[in-house]
């Protein structure tokens, strides 16, 4: 007799479902060797999936002495003193937070150009070479850009740019202050490079995987190329360039190395771009070997609650978006 399960499973031949079921539960006529293969790599994914909730679960009880002496004044707290034992973490989520939109405010239109030239205007023998030049830029350690940042950007900053913006452009408070080169906009500079091709490989997947019938009849009722790409692909890929943005907004989030060589390391919340700053991953790096007394541990353990929460969350709302625009039929694509 079939159990109730069984019975409500989809008996279709097609149904994945009950593909999927057979499998597990062995009935059907399954390969042994597949029903293991199965089982095999289930495993190794069910582990990945372990490891992250271990993962959150020993970060959260690392957390707990923090979250009970502070509560939710913790995330507003502004004061840092680890000999009074006071501990507030809005400076560290302010620097991260600014600095990763502003680095997304310079390097999104930079990179949608980047994704549409590739997918829709580059001639042939270009793309490939192109595009594995602006991936090859993920691939440089972020230490390599913070050296670079210290010796080539810093200095610029300081002797060229910010002296003309704050000329130029003083009255207005982000361009106040004295010069430094090192600071928020230097470590805004080398996000916005840093989550580049991120943002730019995804969404040229994205476009590309947007169906030809759309471009095709475009062109049919007279589109120009720039109109197609505006009025029928760019529509088309929306959702899915937003998880590719979302996708840059996490790694800058999360950059560790770079940032904390270039932002200046100094907590406080200031509008003035010149001055330095701080970010979460920063403070977490520069500071978890030297701590002295459990509590210390535990509040920087929950700056790391708080960045991990936030960039996994991030995370998962890029992959559905993305996994959205890429339902489409088999063959759709361009060719």
């Amino acid at each position: 007799m079939q159990s109730k399960f069984a019975m409500s499973v989809p008996q279709g031949r097609g149904s994945w479902l009950s593909r999927l079921w057979r499998a597990f539960a062995g009935t059907g006529e399954v390969n042994p060797a597949d029903r293991i293969f199965l089982w095999v790599t289930g495993l190794f994914a069910g582990t990945a999936i372990l490891v992250l909730g271990a993962m959150t679960l020993q970060v959260f009880r690392a957390s707990l002495p923090s979250i009970r002496q502070f509560g939710w004044r913790f995330l507003i707290g502004k004061d840092w003193d680890p000999v009074l034992d006071a501990f507030g973490a809005l400076p560290y989520i302010y620097g991260t937070v600014v600095s990763s939109l502003l680095a997304l405010a310079l390097a999104v239109p930079i990179a949608l150009g980047i994704a549409i030239y590739l997918a829709e205007l580059a001639p042939t023998w270009l793309r490939r070479p192109l595009g594995f030049t602006v991936e090859l830029l993920a691939a440089i350690p972020s230490v390599i850009y913070g050296l670079w940042g210290i010796f080539v950007l810093a200095p610029w900053l300081r002797d060229s740019v910010q002296p003309f913006l704050a000329a130029r452009l003083g009255f207005l408070p982000f361009f106040q202050g004295t010069p430094r080169g090192l600071g928020l906009m230097a470590g805004v500079l080398i996000l916005a490079i840093m989550i580049l091709p991120t943002i730019a490989s995804v969404s040229r997947d994205v476009l590309e995987a947007v169906p030809s019938t759309l471009r095709e009849g475009a062109l049919a009722l007279g589109s120009t190329r720039w109109e197609m790409v505006r009025k029928a692909v760019l529509p088309s890929a929306s959702s899915g360039i937003l998880g590719a943005v979302i996708l840059g907004l996490g790694r800058a989030l999360g950059e560790t190395m770079a940032v904390t060589m270039v932002i200046g390391n100094r907590a406080e919340i200031s509008f003035s771009l010149f001055d330095p700053s701080y970010t979460l991953a920063s403070v977490i790096a520069n500071e978890y070997a030297e701590a002295s007394s459990d509590l210390y541990l535990s509040a920087l353990t929950e700056l790391g609650l708080i960045l991990f929460g936030v960039t996994v969350l991030l995370n998962i709302i890029a992959r559905l978006l993305i996994w959205r625009v890429g339902r489409v039929p088999s063959g759709a694509g361009r060719s």
